[in-house]
């Protein structure tokens, strides 16, 4: 099982960074060149999530991505800082501005948006906060005599 981690300041230009990083990975664990797209789109999309999470709430602490391979499965984990389900509902952001007038929507389109490009899908969080996690099937690779 192998295991990649990446740590990036919330900033917008660093999500294409991850989707690069992430799409490698994946293509070195197996998953299927079909689908590198969905993998690129869907980190994109919880990377972005997690970067407008952290700038609207005034943190400092770095996006995490952790990308890991095993024997069937390419699983990827995006945390952000902020925690709960949503990350959004009933509390104000830094700027005072209302968390749950101005982002839920926003927010559920994005998670509609990774829910249609990843069929094992499952929003939560950790001990750090808010936890996007998402998997794809590797293909099985022939075993050479």
């Amino acid at each position: 099982m192998a295991t990649v981690e990446l740590r990036f300041s919330a900033l917008p230009e660093h999500v294409r960074t991850a989707r690069l990083v992430a799409a490698a990975v994946a293509r070195r664990a197996g998953v299927d060149e079909s689908v590198l797209d969905e993998v690129r789109l869907a980190v994109g999309e919880a990377c972005s999530r997690a970067v407008g999470l952290h700038r609207r709430n005034g943190l400092d602490e770095p996006v995490r991505v952790k990308l890991v391979e095993q024997e069937k499965r390419f699983f990827i984990e995006v945390g952000d800082g902020v925690g709960g389900k949503n990350s959004v509902d009933g509390h104000k952001f830094a700027d005072g501005s209302d968390a749950a007038a101005e982002d839920s929507a926003e927010a559920a389109m994005g998670l509609a948006v990774i829910s249609g490009l990843v069929d094992d899908l499952d929003i939560g969080s950790d001990e750090d906060g808010g936890l996007v996690k998402m998997s794809w099937p590797v293909a099985v690779h022939p075993v050479l005599p």
